[in-house]
């Protein structure tokens, strides 16, 4: 891949974890589509906490494994945090109305993409969250413009 199209980074810990979703809420200029992978509790729920709280909601941020999708209505922008776990066959995004939600302007975060394989755009960023003993490690991957000029600007903190 070209320059600034992936980051490794290592979280110490769920406030380093919150933190970098924070970063990447500052970076979003437009909207965005994220992709989050790891296991249970690797900590994809916690990075879109604070990515969502990042880009203005003050509040919990849930995942939501039984309604699909969580929508934040923000001043500044829509912001979508989707949750397949639990989807039993994509096509049940299409009787949901899926494409709606992804707007050039939206910020989407998409838990568990590959159970909508085939039903979702494709990714600005994939982000794997994996055990590091005590720890978590980040691996941040861009796949359009847009998710290298946000990796660009996450990498000046990092």
């Amino acid at each position: 891949m070209s320059q600034n199209s992936t980051l490794q980074l290592s979280l110490a810990d769920e406030g380093a974890t919150i933190a970098l979703g924070q970063q990447l809420a500052l970076a979003i200029c437009e909207g965005a589509v994220f992709y989050m992978h790891g296991d249970l509790g690797a900590g994809k729920t916690t990075m879109t906490r604070g990515l969502v709280q990042g880009l203005g909601h003050v509040g919990n941020v849930k995942s939501p494994t039984y309604t699909l999708v969580e929508p934040y209505e923000l001043a500044a922008k829509s912001v979508y945090h989707f949750d397949l776990y639990r989807l039993g066959d994509p096509e049940e995004l299409e009787f949901m109305g899926i494409r709606d939600y992804f707007s050039a302007q939206a910020v989407c975060i998409v838990e568990w993409p590959e159970k909508g394989q085939g039903y979702i755009p494709n990714p600005d960023i994939d982000v794997y969250l994996a055990y590091e003993g005590e720890a978590r490690s980040a691996s941040l991957e861009a796949h359009s413009e847009r998710g290298k000029q946000i990796l660009a600007t996450i990498s000046s903190y990092a």
